[in-house]
């Protein structure tokens, strides 16, 4: 599917298939995992244990199964048979070979609980998230507009097989989303959890109110709490945790809700152009959603390492992107706008306020097309980051 375009992970798997005796790939459905996965292991055999007849023979007589498939062997959708995982070990501590087997699935919660209890030590564990802004770039396919390319989204078949999105969406939430919810959750009422998704899409880029959020949708905050956790491991959303080590202030303690593409974000809340985007409320918290996605995904490909926060307090001053450094911060401001102005840098300003004698390196992320080095501020396009 994606063989057209190079995926920055793949030299990351690379490198460690020698040092480790398994590599997993997690990710979301369609993020190009099979198709990634045959071409860097091309000798290896490829088991789907999405297949009935081949999961049946695997969680009946799993020693027989893993004689047939003992070694250099891709298996997809693994966590379908978790009684795999203690034979899997026991054969990789007997034989001390590296790059034995390779693990995939797009159940992140069923996956990592797995490699936790069983694995732990013996697995380097990836994710690959559909494309980032490089990839696209590498092949001309970044579009000039950033409304473009947030509509557009970046799941692999929009853009191998010219899939229009409005189509490749709505198939995507039925297909995928639904298929896998039903399996996870005793879910009576699937058109309520759209509902549900829908009006986590309309927090996006905002603080997560539970209590709200059931009400809203006429759940209790119990199922709420499980609906996002499925919506979580199914990576369709990730919350972004608040920064509160080292200050004074009443700050903020409540994490930020953002989706892992903002293609399938603007079809939940409607947007089907570029120019009803542009003209929606929600624009800003679009943008920056892409924005911050954007870094999640380098820091996955590239196997960065890297943890992301916000810092608000209880007044609601913010900054959109926290890292903290060895000795100070990186701190970040997501504007949608193409103009720049002086206002554009007065959370970072106040933030740096608050940490006197801290080294903070400031940057504004906008929707303009120019970079820029100022004394004080690097202003970086959001095509550029």
């Amino acid at each position: 599917m994606n063989g057209f375009i190079h995926r920055q992970i793949a030299e990351k798997i690379t490198q460690q298939k020698s040092k480790f005796p398994i590599i997993a790939l997690t990710g979301p459905r369609q993020s190009g995992k099979t198709t990634l996965l045959k071409q860097i292991f091309a000798g290896y055999r490829y088991v789907s244990l999405e297949n009935p007849d081949v999961r049946s023979f695997a969680t009946e007589d799993p020693v027989g199964f893993l004689k047939l498939y003992d070694e250099n062997v891709i298996f997809d959708e693994v966590q379908r048979v978790p009684s795999l995982f203690s034979y899997i070990q026991g054969i990789v501590d007997e034989s001390g070979k590296m790059g034995q087997f390779i693990l995939s699935g797009s159940q992140n919660f069923h996956l990592l609980n797995n490699i936790t209890q069983t694995l732990a030590g013996r697995v380097a564990l990836f994710k690959l998230l559909p494309f980032d802004f490089t990839e696209l770039k590498s092949v001309n396919l970044l579009n000039e507009s950033y409304a473009e390319t947030a509509v557009k989204g970046f799941y692999p078949a929009i853009y191998a097989r010219e899939i229009d999105p409005v189509v490749f969406y709505a198939n995507y939430i039925q297909t995928y989303i639904e298929k896998d919810v039903t399996e996870l959750l005793n879910i009576r009422d699937i058109s309520l959890f759209r509902t549900f998704i829908g009006l986590c899409a309309a927090r996006a880029g905002q603080l997560l109110n539970i209590n709200a959020l059931a009400n809203e949708c006429n759940i209790s905050q119990p199922t709420a709490k499980a609906w996002l956790s499925i919506l979580e491991s199914s990576y369709i959303i990730f919350q972004m945790q608040p920064y509160h080590q080292n200050f004074n202030k009443r700050l903020v303690k409540t994490p930020k809700i953002y989706f892992y593409d903002t293609g399938l974000l603007n079809h939940l809340l409607g947007i089907r152009k570029a120019e009803d985007m542009e003209q929606n409320r929600l624009k800003g918290n679009i943008f920056e959603n892409m924005i911050i996605t954007e870094y999640i995904k380098k820091n996955n490909h590239l196997y960065l390492h890297q943890e992301y926060n916000f810092w608000q307090d209880s007044n609601g001053r913010e900054v959109d992107m926290l890292i903290k450094t060895h000795n100070g911060f990186d701190i970040y401001e997501v504007k949608a706008t193409q103009t720049i102005s002086a206002s554009l840098f007065k959370e970072m300003d106040y933030f740096e306020e608050l940490t006197p004698n801290t080294p903070i390196k400031k940057t504004l992320i906008y929707g303009g097309t120019d970079d820029q080095q100022r004394t004080k501020y690097t202003i970086t396009s959001w095509k550029n980051i």
